[in-house]
């Protein structure tokens, strides 16, 4: 501001003011020979300025003691001849362009009011903006607001992350300039707001902490779990259990894992890893067969597969291959707690519901419809269990391992009526060999003597193991009158061909055994030592030599 100065109202730059027009609006030169009053811009034709600021037509409103001798009327004379289309500022206070009235309620709106009037200075209230300046002193923009302690600004001393907006913060000061931040400052309510703001990005602070600490702790949690599991040891129970014991029964096929998980179910075990662990280590672990085992609870794990490896500790049945039928039932009878009988009694009366193939029993000459389908092997018997469910598994057993086979088709190749007689003929070669190598033997022998060109026996097996079953009994030396007396279908000595049928429960060897039997012509056989030692013959020459050398060893 110059030594002019500005008076009371609105006046524009005074024309003797050594600034007045420097530089023009946007840096433009005037007219040489002419200094325009303060807003009166070079204006090009094909520009006419018609969006000029409603707060500039003001300034052509002078009252006549703010002239200061200068002429009026010269000073509009000469604004009409520098502008005579354009019209520069309005003097009368109506834009030319505006085509509707300006709001009375709008300081800024251009007003019309007569020559001399009294008009209300916009420039000299508190919250008013400060008055335009010439280009030539114009400041460029403020600087950045420096904040104070209790206002931070988002990106002024904190990350904007935790800068937060006041709900109830005061919209018209957020409308203000940055520089009436002082004069807001000295507003009685407004202090304590920094301090809400302060709290807040505080809270913000510690629930940022609080995830990224749970997030720390959780993966610390993961990677503890996951060394323990890896390298840690696994829990496991100490001694030798408690004097609570339970019964537990392990499938056929079970692993270390499912054994484990039945063990850990049953609160013998505190952990599978502890058992898979201790089952590794112990040299006979993987010994460990299907079956049911007397065990107690909280056993450390060690101890837990040293019982299971004891005999004394196995609720077992076990089914020896070529095992009678009667054998098993008596067994079983024993395991459960049952009187003699319970479990035949139960076979005969429930054989259809125990899951028999549907060629087996086609015959009224049988005298065990279960016979032969009772599969070798370890079955769970404790007590508590009841018979048929332990007949089912067995005969299950033996319906599955039957089935592998094409039974139907090999029946008919060898030259029998339907696979029962093929389990039938399985049956003979397990009760009368003794070795793996007398199998495929002993099946020829059957065969060949089933045959319709028989000559030597006249399709007379004269096996004594069919005898014996009928008896029920196990003996070697057998009267041959008693033999030749006894009619019933199973005596081979005194009926053609094969028993009604099967006289015990053939293992896996003697049913490939009766499968793929030799083809070397055999048709006697003879235990020369009565024992093991069985030795075949073509002819009948043959067999009466080997018959002398068995009389010779047994003292006869």
């Amino acid at each position: 501001m110059t030594e002019y100065g500005r008076g009371q109202g609105s006046e524009p730059w005074h024309p003797e003011d050594p600034l007045y027009g420097d530089g023009g609006w946007e840096g433009q030169q005037p007219h040489v020979g002419h200094q325009p009053a303060y807003g009166g811009q070079q204006q090009h034709p094909q520009q006419p300025q018609h969006d000029q600021h409603p707060q500039q037509q003001g300034y052509g409103d002078w009252g006549p003691e703010q002239q200061s001798g200068y002429d009026q009327q010269q000073y509009q004379q000469q604004q009409q001849q520098q502008y005579p289309q354009d019209g520069g500022w309005d003097t009368t206070g109506t834009h030319a362009h505006v085509p509707y009235p300006p709001d009375p309620g709008d300081p800024y709106a251009p007003q019309t009011v007569s020559y001399g009037g009294e008009q209300p200075d916009f420039y000299q209230s508190e919250d008013a903006y400060p008055p335009p300046e010439p280009p030539a002193r114009r400041r460029g923009e403020p600087e950045p607001r420096q904040e104070t302690d209790w206002d931070p600004g988002p990106d002024q001393g904190e990350h904007a992350f935790f800068a937060g907006g006041d709900p109830d913060e005061d919209p018209e000061d957020d409308a203000a300039p940055r520089g009436r931040a002082a004069r807001r400052a000295g507003k009685g309510g407004k202090g304590g707001k920094g301090g809400k703001k302060k709290s807040r990005n505080g809270i913000a602070c510690l629930v940022v902490v609080l995830v990224f600490g749970g997030g720390l702790a959780g993966v610390g949690y993961v990677g503890y779990t996951f060394y323990q599991n890896r390298f840690g040891s696994s829990p496991d129970y100490a001694g030798d259990g408690t004097g609570e014991t339970v019964t537990i029964e392990i499938p056929k096929g079970a692993g270390g894992y499912d054994i484990g998980r039945r063990l850990k179910a049953a609160g013998v075990v505190k952990s599978v890893d502890a058992f898979v662990s201790a089952q590794q280590q112990n040299p006979k672990g993987n010994s460990i067969q299907a079956g049911a085992y007397i065990l107690r609870k909280q056993m450390s794990a060690a101890s837990a597969v040293e019982m299971m490896l004891d005999p004394k500790s196995q609720n077992n049945i076990m089914v020896t291959p070529g095992e009678r039928n009667a054998r098993v039932y008596a067994a079983i009878d024993q395991k459960l707690g049952l009187s003699t009988g319970t479990t035949k009694d139960t076979a005969e009366k429930q054989y259809r519901s125990l899951g028999l193939p549907s060629w087996a029993n086609n015959s009224s000459d049988i005298k065990d419809p279960l016979e032969g389908f009772l599969a070798p092997g370890t079955y769970p018997a404790a007590k508590g269990m009841k018979p048929e469910t332990v007949l089912k598994d067995m005969v299950t057993q033996a319906s599955e391992a039957y089935g592998r086979y094409d039974l139907k088709g090999k029946a008919a190749s060898l030259g029998l009526k339907d696979p029962l007689q093929l389990v039938t003929v399985a049956s003979l070669v397990q009760a009368e060999g003794k070795t793996h190598d007398d199998y495929r033997k002993m099946a020829e022998v059957v065969y060949n003597r089933l045959k319709p060109t028989n000559t030597e026996t006249n399709q007379l097996l004269q096996f004594d193991s069919t005898f014996n079953y009928l008896k029920g009994e196990s003996n070697i030396h057998i009267a041959t009158r008693e033999i030749y007396r006894n009619k019933d279908p199973y005596n081979t000595y005194t009926n053609k061909g094969l028993p009604p049928g099967p006289i015990g429960n053939p293992g896996d060897d003697a049913m490939k055994a009766a499968l793929n039997p030799t083809h070397d012509g055999w048709i006697y056989f003879v235990a020369t030592d009565g024992v093991s030692n069985t030795e075949f013959a073509r002819t009948l020459a043959e067999f009466n030599k080997l018959k002398d050398k068995f009389n010779e060893s047994s003292g006869n």
